[in-house]
C-alpha cells in the first residue's frame, strides 16, 4: 500500500513528518471545498527541510495522504489534545482558518472514519511503532523527533503571533529533563530566532504516545513557523531561509544525539 516512505537510519533517530503528505484520494477530493483541495493545512516542504537527517544516519518516516484523508498525529479515539480550544480531528471537517473542509454533506461517517484509520493510520503507526523497537533494540534507547510547521498567524487556533521555534515535551513528559535541557540550552544560544518551550503547542499524539523515557524512548515535537522556511501566501520553498533554518535544526539534532 503507498501509504508512507521509511528510511531506516543506523543511528537512534527517527524523523517523522505525519503532516507532509498532500494526496487526497478522488472519492474524497470530490467532495472536498475548493480552498481544501489545496490542502492549505499541510506542512509544507517539512520533510524536504529535514532530508539532511538522513545524512546524520537517522530513520525518517514520511506519509503520502494529506491530514484531510486522516490526522496520523491524532489518537484513533479522536479525544482532543488541547480540551477548550478551537482545533481539528482525526477526520477535519474544518480547516484551520475556521473554513469547512467539506461540500455539505459530503462529510465523513462513522464508518468512513474507520475504514480511513485502517487503510491510512494504522498502517504509518505500524511502521512508526516498529522503527522505534527496532533502534531502541539495536541502541538501547530511541529518540523519535516530530517535525512540524504551521502558518505563523491563524486566529482560529491561537492569538497573536506564534514564536519561531515551538517545542513541546507534553510539558517534559514525553522525553528526559537531560534531554530537554540540552535543547533548550542550543535554541537559548542563538538569536536567529523566537522559541517556546510547551506553549500553545505541547506535541501531539505522536510524542504523547510513543515517548516513553523511563523505558529509553524520548519523543519531541519542533513546531515551526512556515515564515521560518518558506513563503507563507505562495507555500514556495525559500532556499535561503531553509539553509538557516536547517544549521539549527541540525544543531537540535545532534544535541539529541
Amino acid at each position: 500500500m503507498d501509504i508512507f516512505t521509511l528510511h531506516r537510519g543506523t543511528v537512534p533517530l527517527l524523523v517523522s513528518v505525519p503532516h507532509d503528505g498532500t494526496r487526497i484520494p478522488p472519492d474524497i477530493a470530490s467532495r472536498l471545498s475548493d480552498s481544501a483541495r489545496r490542502v492549505p493545512d499541510t506542512d509544507w516542504h517539512i520533510a524536504k527541510l529535514y532530508a539532511f537527517a538522513r545524512g546524520m544516519g537517522a530513520s525518517m518516516i514520511v506519509p503520502v495522504h494529506s491530514r484531510y484523508v486522516v490526522d496520523l498525529n491524532r489518537a484513533e479515539d479522536d479525544v482532543s489534545l488541547y480540551p477548550g480550544q478551537n482545533t481539528t480531528g482525526l477526520c477535519p471537517v474544518v480547516q484551520f482558518t475556521g473554513e469547512p473542509v467539506y461540500l455539505k454533506g459530503g462529510e465523513p461517517d462513522e464508518a468512513e472514519v474507520r475504514a480511513r484509520v485502517d487503510r491510512y493510520w494504522r498502517p504509518y503507526h505500524e511502521a512508526l511503532q516498529g522503527e522505534l523497537a527496532r533502534i531502541r533494540a539495536e541502541h538501547g534507547r530511541a529518540v523519535l523527533w516530530e517535525g512540524h510547521s504551521i502558518r505563523g498567524e491563524l486566529p482560529f487556533l491561537f492569538d497573536g503571533r506564534l514564536p519561531d521555534l515551538n517545542l513541546g515535551t507534553a510539558n517534559g513528559a514525553s522525553c528526559s529533563p537531560a534531554l530537554q535541557l540540552r535543547l533548550e540550552q542550543v535554541l537559548s544560544a542563538q538569536d536567529d530566532y523566537g522559541f517556546v518551550a510547551n506553549g500553545r503547542f505541547k506535541g501531539g499524539h505522536i510524542t504523547r504516545h510513543y515517548g516513553d523515557p523511563g523505558n529509553g524512548v524520548d519523543a519531541v515535537q519542533l513546531e515551526i513557523s512556515q515564515r521560518v522556511y518558506m513563503d507563507e501566501e505562495s507555500y514556495v520553498y525559500d532556499d535561503a531561509k531553509a539553509v538557516r533554518a536547517q544549521a539549527l535544526i541540525r544543531r537540535l539534532l545532534e544535541a539529541t544525539l
